[in-house]
């Protein structure tokens, strides 16, 4: 337990630190360049999923502060991209949106058909 009056100790997790994090500063208009690696992600995963690795391709866009993944694939692979009921869908989204975090950035994944 803490006493009120204990000392400060740097690297103390138990602290509030003034200065804050830039790593959760709020979303700005360059959040398409932040995306690096939710892009590298998603293009990753869909062509790792794909039996036509050459026709996916991934466009970045930003709407409401928010970085909006595009994902297009070959139509014979789309029920890959999604699975069944959505989940690969839904496991991909989670990812992406973990590395967009790691950035930064709030990330969206659209699958286009």
């Amino acid at each position: 337990m803490s006493d009120v009056h204990d000392e400060y100790v740097a690297g103390d997790v138990n602290t509030i630190d003034d200065q804050g994090d830039d790593h959760y500063d709020e979303p700005s208009s360059g959040n398409i360049d932040r995306a690096v690696s939710a892009t590298a992600a998603l293009e990753f995963i869909a062509k790792s999923l794909a039996d036509s690795p050459e026709a996916v391709s991934v466009e970045v866009s930003e709407r409401q502060g928010k970085v909006v993944l595009a994902l297009t694939v070959a139509a014979d692979d789309m029920g890959r991209i999604i699975g069944r009921r959505g989940r690969t869908a839904q496991a991909i989204r989670a990812l992406v949106g973990a590395a967009g975090a790691r950035d930064g950035v709030t990330t969206s994944v659209d699958i286009v058909d």
